[in-house]
């Protein structure tokens, strides 16, 4: 041990020029070896000493990436035994060999399933009936035998049923590249078209088209494709505001191809009778500032969901042959109390996603009888979604439900007579029972008096006495909601006396438009003192220990971990910091980088004196100090193509140089091929999460290493 951090110094010492004070920390910071960057913004010098890490691939950054991964295997290494028992502790929950609920779609069934030993699943489908002989549409285990990272990105199947168009990435970094299968031969045709983002079939299935990103991984190009031309496809549309994505689709009627262009808050949708592939596209409504609006279609009618009227949006009707706002007419108000998350249309009903007190709602009406009614649901914390609805005409609503406690569930319901069957349950292996375990839903203050939701599940014979180990996650951004699902490997802390809290904090969805609005742009910062008014409500009511409070999230919800921490960092024991956004301002002055343009939106723009004041206010990296902070787990990977890896790579060498502690500080990178999400595969995913849980339950003190 003592030999390898001794090896890290050596590593490190090459890679950096100078050093700064020892902490009591095994890594040194790594110090810049190169000018630091400078930077003047409203007639201040911003100084960025770590920016040479953004030169991936020198010698300098490979080297200092290397070290922190060897240091990290170092101080981790006594944690091995507890890491393979975790794992296989995970692994033993899972039924390997499985088969998804088919679905069916233009007379076949479609479905997927895994196969023990296999990191991926196999896409399959059967024709008319379930004892049909099986077809193998994709599999991603050969596809991936020399690769060693694999993701699909999209599966589009030809309206006759004889071609599949899909979308492979091997880097991790989401550059996908679209092929095309010939079903009927098993032979894939000679398509190759880089740079996929999304793809919908015109009516003759012969023709198909697609949406391309640009370097900041923008998609802003349509193009029209014909299978087996030689000429170069024709540009359709380009969005050429960078505030704007594309996304092609069809309908689920089959009769319109739609193309919607969207910010983070507005939307411009246009449509194209899917049997008419060289017709001109039409604008549904054209774009207005803080309009958001997405269309489907029966009959002659086009359906919108729509924000023009209230925050929460409203179900409006629209010809076909003159959709614009002027002919709308309001099917379903807008509700104050009620947020309308989306619409599932059919021939005879349609099904709203409705989300109130900040719990998912099914309200299924009938087109006839105009008779409307909500599914009910047994318990007060849990998820549904909608499932696998390709068929127009149909009188079974399928949906998933499930709660921390009830495993992944698909229904079928029949929206006439009202019954519901279970189709499948996921299967749980070694003796899981619900009955051992407990869910509540609590209302916590804020700061100013609003009440945030937290869900929380334990083991039966919790005593509230402020001694338990509590772990607390949240996101709270973007406006998106966070589940409460099952998570079979979560039992592994269940099991070891660890109390589960989500913290559905303001910048989320769950409560509203409203919700997400007090959470971004100038009201920001009420994402974070939710997060800790939610950690101290809970101790206070007895559900953890101060000294034994773990707090994990990802991406954004690592903008809200690098924020509290920095604001409270006498509260939490141990962070898990995964893929975290916290190099905020930098990166929101750097247009070039994915997402950055579109969410000034979100966060702001700091070339807006205004905004960035606000912005340097809660900034990660820039309000790193010199002070204790607790143990620390930040994970990353180099490909990662929605946070860089260099944001995570600056915060922690800012940290190594600053922090006055001598908590552990962890930084692991994947090195190979992995994306936001960390290694493709479910086996390597089960291995990174045995790691977290085994950093988690060591630095609470609930293991020894």
């Amino acid at each position: 041990m003592k030999r390898q951090i001794a090896l890290l110094w050596l590593v490190l010492s090459i890679a950096c020029s100078r050093t700064a004070p020892r902490t009591e920390v095994a890594v040194q910071p790594p110090a810049a070896s190169r000018i630091p960057h400078e930077t003047v913004l409203h007639g201040q010098k911003l100084v960025d000493d770590y920016y040479w890490l953004r030169e991936k691939g020198s010698p300098a950054v490979t080297a200092y990436l290397a070290a922190e991964n060897a240091y990290a295997d170092a101080v981790m290494k006594p944690t091995q035994p507890l890491q393979e028992a975790l794992y296989k502790e995970m692994l033993g929950r899972i039924k390997e060999t499985d088969m998804g609920v088919p679905m069916l779609d233009h007379g076949y069934w479609y479905y997927t399933r895994t196969e023990q030993g296999k990191q991926y699943p196999i896409y399959c489908r059967k024709k008319g009936t379930l004892e049909s002989p099986e077809e193998v549409t994709v599999d991603l285990n050969q596809l991936g035998q020399s690769e060693k990272y694999i993701g699909l990105g999209g599966y589009w199947v030809s309206p006759d049923n004889g071609l599949l168009a899909y979308s492979i990435d091997t880097t991790g970094f989401r550059v996908y590249t679209l092929y095309v299968k010939d079903l009927r031969k098993g032979q894939l045709l000679e398509e190759r078209i880089p740079r996929v983002d999304s793809v919908a079939w015109a009516s003759d299935g012969k023709t198909l088209f697609y949406t391309v990103e640009n370097d900041a991984k923008r998609s802003y190009r349509l193009y029209r494709h014909r299978l087996g031309s030689k000429s170069p496809d024709p540009l359709v549309y380009e969005e050429k505001d960078e505030m704007f994505e594309l996304n092609v689709g069809r309908t689920r009627s089959d009769a319109y191809l739609l193309l919607a262009s969207n910010s983070h808050t507005a939307s411009e949708v246009r449509y194209l009778a899917a049997g008419n592939p060289d017709g001109s596209w039409q604008v549904v409504a054209p774009r207005e500032k803080e309009h958001e609006y997405d269309v489907d279609h029966r009959g002659d009618l086009f359906y919108i969901r729509t924000n023009s009227g209230g925050r929460n949006f409203r179900l409006v009707t629209a010809p076909v042959s003159g959709p614009g706002k002027a002919g709308w007419k309001e099917l379903v108000p807008h509700r104050e109390d009620v947020m309308l998350e989306g619409i599932d249309l059919f021939q005879d009903q349609y099904v709203l996603f409705e989300r109130e007190d900040g719990l998912p709602q099914l309200r299924v009406t009938d087109f006839k009888t105009g008779s409307s009614h909500r599914i009910e649901f047994p318990e007060q914390v849990y998820s549904v979604f909608p499932g696998g609805n390709a068929e127009f005409k149909t009188t079974l609503y399928r949906f998933n439900y499930q709660s921390p406690i009830t495993p992944s569930s698909v229904y079928d319901y029949d929206v006439q007579t009202r019954q519901r069957k279970l189709l499948k349950q996921q299967e749980v292996l070694g003796g899981y029972d619900a009955s051992r375990y407990q869910t509540e839903r609590v209302l916590a203050p804020a700061s100013d008096g609003t009440k945030v939701p937290i869900s929380i599940v334990y083991r039966k014979g919790l005593t509230r006495d402020g001694k338990a180990p509590l772990h607390l996650y949240a996101y709270g951004s973007y406006g998106m909601s966070m589940p409460d699902t099952f998570n079979s490997n979560a039992i592994s802390l269940l099991d070891r006396g660890v109390v589960l809290a989500t913290a559905h904090i303001r910048g989320g969805g769950e409560m509203g438009k409203k919700w997400h609005d007090q959470g971004r742009m100038m009201s920001k910062m009420n994402t974070f003192t939710d997060f800790i008014s939610c950690a101290e409500y809970l101790l206070a009511q007895g559900y953890g220990s101060k000294d034994m409070l773990a707090i994990e999230g990802g991406s954004a919800g690592g903008l809200l971990m690098g924020a509290v921490t920095n604001m409270r960092p006498d509260l939490f024991k141990v962070v898990v910091s995964h893929v975290p956004f916290v190099d905020v301002i930098n990166t929101m002055l750097d247009e070039s980088l994915p997402l950055t343009v579109g969410e000034f939106e979100e966060w702001g723009n700091p070339k807006i004196k205004e905004q960035y004041d606000y912005m340097i206010q809660y900034s990660p990296y820039d309000k790193v100090a010199k002070k204790a902070y607790p143990a620390l787990l930040v994970k990353t990977s180099l490909n990662d193509s929605q946070v860089m890896y260099w944001e995570p790579a600056k915060y922690v060498a800012k940290l190594r140089a600053m922090k006055t502690d001598s908590n552990l500080l962890v930084f692991k990178i994947n090195m190979d091929p992995a994306g936001h999400g960390g290694q493709s595969g479910r086996y390597n995913r089960l291995r990174e999460i045995a790691f977290d849980y085994a950093f988690i339950l060591w630095q609470l003190g609930i293991v020894k290493s």
